[in-house]
């Protein structure tokens, strides 16, 4: 199986995709850079490179991996570390490849083999997604530093993390495996694999996530929301870019009258967002953002009417078929509440149905991510410096539970609403019922939620004995 897939990898730069909006040569951000003929690099290791690497890693691992039995996973599944080296010319177990010598290692395989049985990903999709074909460059990263590879199919996110993040993450596994048993249905990011590229004498940590804005489908609008107001607005050069991605005082601006959902899908999208709230709490987790992706379907149709026939229309280009279970938004919020009924894909592609204040039909995409930030000191320091300058409420860096608290508030009251059917007498105008929700960890009356009998079993709060990175000096597990 694996000589399969390494016959099918590009071997040199030729055909592997350029990436565009980079910072200019010599600019750096973070670990991310540009070299002298305009390739992005990472800790000096080109973009190809590292590329081919992680599809060359992966090949190996998964395809190792297949001929062990299945079992179940055991504790010290979530600490094991399997390295293999790449020498150029090949090796008795490896093939010869044209970057330069490297290592790479696989946290947790069998812990992470769980995680993508899960979500009903064979091993031969996996590594057909990540290996058969060349990944994609996303080029318009952010700010974190961090670059970001998305599959040809639109499955799956591979995305560089720093060696804090990468730590946090093996230690989370074990809370991340309980959670995932209770509750596949979630907007927590979808971990498939935690891997490290050693080459240039740098370790490169990636992870396979999953995609939360499918690229088939065109957002007229991209949101980073944290529920904080200071600073929160794109910048000039955000707001200058094609796909520009806004913020919490842009989204409270352009869309003032939220984005208004039906009373059952309303109910299934704030019971999850409490569910993950209180996990991410629990965990110590803060920072996070909710990723909103806004497809205009009136829009796209006026559009499309402006092309004419020769255009094409983003509802009507093939949709891929996704591999992973739970994986769209729409999937991704059922398991809280009944939706009354099955949701025909093929209209809404994923999204959840949703209007604005125009009236105009939506399809929203949404995943909460960002979560690989624990509240250490480093961040207690920031907050109390900006809190003496303004007021700590609005600063997006706090303590967990408040985050999450304000998270939540904010996402429930003023992004996302719930509508009631329209009397004759509004003449078509939708109105609104917004209940002030107090918290994740609040008690919800009966006219708020369904199943409110169940609440219980998703109240985390205390859980706080899931590894937090206070013990980080002790563990040395994960070298910078």
């Amino acid at each position: 199986m694996f000589s399969f897939f390494i016959s099918s990898l590009p071997q040199n730069n030729t055909n592997m995709p350029s990436s565009s909006g980079q910072p200019g040569q010599g600019k750096k951000i973070g670990h991310r850079g540009v070299d002298a003929s305009g390739e992005t690099t990472y800790k000096k290791t080109t973009s190809s490179a590292l590329k081919g690497a992680i599809q060359l890693g992966i090949g190996y691992t998964v395809g190792n991996l297949s001929s062990k039995p299945e079992r179940d996973v055991l504790m010290q599944d979530f600490y094991v570390v399997e390295s293999i080296f790449f020498p150029s010319e090949g090796s008795n177990l490896t093939p010869a490849h044209h970057f330069p010598d490297f290592r790479f290692k696989t946290y947790a395989p069998v812990a992470f083999r769980y995680f993508r049985e899960l979500f009903g990903i064979r091993p031969d999709d996996y590594l057909y997604s990540l290996c058969n074909e060349p990944l994609i460059e996303l080029s318009n990263p952010g700010a974190s530093g961090s670059v970001f590879y998305l599959t040809k199919d639109d499955e799956f996110i591979i995305k560089t993390v720093m060696h804090k993040e990468a730590e946090f993450l093996q230690k989370l596994l074990p809370g991340y495996y309980m959670n995932l048993n209770q509750n596949p249905r979630t907007l927590l990011p979808k971990f498939f694999g935690l891997y490290c590229v050693q080459s240039g004498g740098k370790n490169i940590r990636v992870v396979v996530m999953n995609n939360v804005l499918p690229r088939v489908v065109r957002m007229h609008l991209k949101y980073d929301l944290k529920g904080s107001t200071y600073k929160r607005r794109a910048s000039k050069k955000e707001r200058e870019k094609a796909r520009p991605t806004f913020k919490d005082l842009d989204f409270m601006q352009d869309l003032q009258d939220g984005l208004m959902l039906d009373q059952d899908t309303y109910n299934a999208l704030v019971k999850t967002l409490q569910r993950d709230c209180l996990v991410l709490e629990s965990f110590k987790i803060m920072d996070y953002s909710l990723l909103l992706g806004v497809h205009n379907m009136d829009q796209a149709e006026r559009e499309r009417q402006m092309e004419g026939s020769q255009g094409g229309s983003d509802e009507k280009r093939p949709v891929a078929q996704q591999k992973a279970l739970y994986s769209t938004a729409m999937e991704s919020i059922q398991g809280g509440a009944a939706c009354g009924g099955s949701i025909d894909t093929d209209d809404t592609m994923g999204g959840i149905p949703a209007v604005n204040g125009k009236g105009e039909r939506l399809l929203l995409y949404i995943g909460i991510i960002d979560i690989l930030q624990s509240y250490r000191l480093i961040k207690k320091l920031e907050h109390t410096w900006k809190a003496l300058v303004h007021d700590g409420d609005t600063v997006s860096v706090h303590r967990p539970g408040f985050y999450a608290d304000r998270f939540f508030k904010f996402m429930s009251n003023t992004v996302f609403k719930k509508t009631l059917k329209s009397s004759p007498s509004k003449k078509g105008r939708v109105s609104l019922s917004v209940p002030k929700c107090a918290g994740p960890g609040a008690a919800w009356s009966a006219s708020q939620l369904p199943s409110e009998r169940d609440e219980n079993i998703y109240d985390l709060r205390g859980a706080r004995s899931f590894p937090t990175l206070e013990d980080e000096g002790k563990d040395h597990k994960l070298q910078t």
